[in-house]
């Protein structure tokens, strides 16, 4: 099993995230997302990262990539077995895309005007979200979860995009640390993670 990651990309992270509470061993070759080797233009016909090779198949896009991981690996197990949990897990996930990610990607590739709005626009989403986020000790869960797994690339990028948290966002800070401590999220950086928000403190 092979993993094309680009060590600075969230949702590379997220995957590599999953890999690492599955304590799977993968070979993670570190590929640049604007210049991929024909291995990964071959296997996707999106042309993008993360892009995951096993044996005769393949697969792209995040989401899909860690759940295929937490059912062919299931222990510990990152989704629910109720199938209504599960359902509202991936909606969950759907809306750290659809209400955060998004935003990230326009910080980050859009115009000043777009990026200042954006930024703007997460921090409160952030803010408004914060006592969800102090409800459990994992996103709406007492349980680690895929969720958590998606979240926590974003957050731990946060000073990178220029996006400081307020007082009134506490229980998101205190769930980022929480989650920054755990022993898979350590596991899952790359030094360039590593580096990038370090620079940016």
């Amino acid at each position: 099993m092979t993993l094309f990651s680009d060590p600075t990309c969230p949702y590379c992270h997220r995957v590599r995230m999953v890999l690492a509470e599955k304590r799977m061993t993968v070979d993670i070759l570190d590929v640049d997302a604007s210049d991929l080797p024909e291995e990964v233009l071959d296997a996707n016909p999106y042309a993008s990262v993360p892009t995951l090779v096993d044996r005769d198949l393949r697969l792209y896009e995040s989401r899909i990539i860690m759940e295929y991981l937490d059912e062919r690996f299931p222990h510990p197990p990152l989704m629910p077995i109720d199938p209504v949990a599960r359902a509202n897990t991936r909606i969950y996930m759907y809306r750290v895309d659809r209400d955060w990610s998004v935003l990230m990607a326009r910080i980050m590739k859009g115009t000043a005007a777009e990026a200042a709005d954006a930024r703007k626009q997460l921090r409160n989403s952030l803010v408004t979200t914060s006592p969800v986020f102090g409800a459990h000790a994992f996103f709406m869960s007492p349980e680690f979860s895929l969720v958590d797994c998606c979240v926590a690339p974003l957050l731990w990028r946060l000073p990178v995009l220029g996006v400081e948290l307020p007082q009134a966002a506490n229980a998101a800070k205190e769930y980022a640390r929480r989650l920054f401590d755990w022993p898979s999220f350590q596991e899952s950086l790359t030094q360039v993670e590593r580096d990038m928000v370090a620079d940016a403190r």
